[in-house]
């Protein structure tokens, strides 16, 4: 009864301890390799199978061509990005670094042919004019007088206009301002701006 309470416990995972029978020279090779991590030999073990079942590996054979297969895989992901990186770089070459390279080329050629500094020529002040005080624009004193004559109606107009504005204050809302004015004197207004 207890052999099967230990055997329940062993198969559970619960605490029960089964021995395996190895070399001695692989027991010593497990044990300083397991000291690395300061975990006991159990805890250890059970961390490289999970490694092993987790990332479908199998020691031997077939387990090292799957990491060989994947670091392949991500190295010719890898290549295959930089080679889009070298593509983008020579076209900004052929597009943008060129041209301006060669025109700068031939700027300097050019330059060179020349063979001495292009002469800047001395910038002309312009003589002060004196004949500020001489009327030039001039309008006829009869316009003159007509263009008054209309600004004084059109102040007298708008002075009206102003004194016949008056503040309301409703009871509800924002105060406003109200214009009392006819109806026809209101048309003939717009008829004067237009």
């Amino acid at each position: 009864m207890e052999k099967q309470k230990n055997n329940d416990r062993a198969n559970k995972g619960t605490g029960g301890y089964s021995n395996i029978t190895i070399r001695k020279e692989t027991a010593t090779r497990f044990r300083t390799y397991s000291k690395k991590f300061s975990k006991s030999h159990s805890e250890v073990l059970d961390g490289m199978v999970h490694y092993f079942k987790e990332n479908n590996l199998e020691p031997f054979g077939e387990g090292t061509k799957i990491i060989v297969d994947s670091i392949k895989k991500l190295e010719r992901q890898m290549m295959k990005k930089i080679d889009r990186l070298i593509a983008i770089i020579k076209n900004m070459e052929k597009t943008s670094i060129r041209p301006t390279y060669e025109m700068i080329l031939i700027l300097y050629e050019a330059y060179v042919k020349i063979g001495r500094k292009a002469r800047r020529e001395p910038v002309k002040i312009q003589e002060e004019r004196k004949d500020f005080l001489e009327p030039r624009n001039t309008v006829p004193k009869t316009e003159h007088d007509r263009m008054l004559q209309e600004f004084k109606e059109y102040k007298k107009r708008c002075t009206e206009i102003i004194d016949n504005v008056e503040k309301v204050e409703p009871m509800m809302g924002k105060p406003y301002l109200k214009i009392n004015m006819g109806i026809g004197d209101f048309e003939s207004l717009k008829y004067q701006l237009r």
